[in-house]
């Protein structure tokens, strides 16, 4: 069982930047592959980003890449998510979920076992 909770949500403006947390508890949390995903007003859920296990590989969304990174402290039983050069469309939930390590990425909200409650970012243009 893992319990996940996002921090650091807020309101900034076009072109700035915010860090999302996500602390996990439990002793399994480096066998987990954990991701964000958003969702924003009458939109289904989406896929942002994920992490492997160990922090070494990445797999971002288009809409996201080169302007989020992704990245993780086994240590510390968190992950977190890097947002530069924010867009108003980047307005929504970010979620913070979790499934155990296999084979591919997986970027369906259906595919992962735990979430967290969610953090608002809202980005004004």
């Amino acid at each position: 069982q893992v319990q996940l909770v996002e921090s650091g949500g807020g309101l900034v403006q076009a072109g700035g930047s915010l860090r999302l947390s996500c602390a996990a508890s439990g002793r399994t949390f480096s066998s987990y592959v954990m991701g964000w995903f958003r969702q924003a007003p009458g939109k289904e859920r989406e896929f942002v980003a994920a992490v492997n296990w160990s922090g070494s590989n990445t797999y971002y969304a288009d809409s996201v890449k080169g302007r989020f990174t992704i990245s993780r402290d086994n240590a510390k039983n968190t992950v977190y998510l890097q947002m530069n050069s924010l867009k108003p469309e980047d307005t929504a939930v970010y979620y913070c979920a979790a499934h155990r390590s296999g084979a591919g990425w997986r970027t369906r909200a259906e595919e992962y076992d735990y979430w967290g409650q969610g953090t608002q970012v809202t980005v004004s243009s």
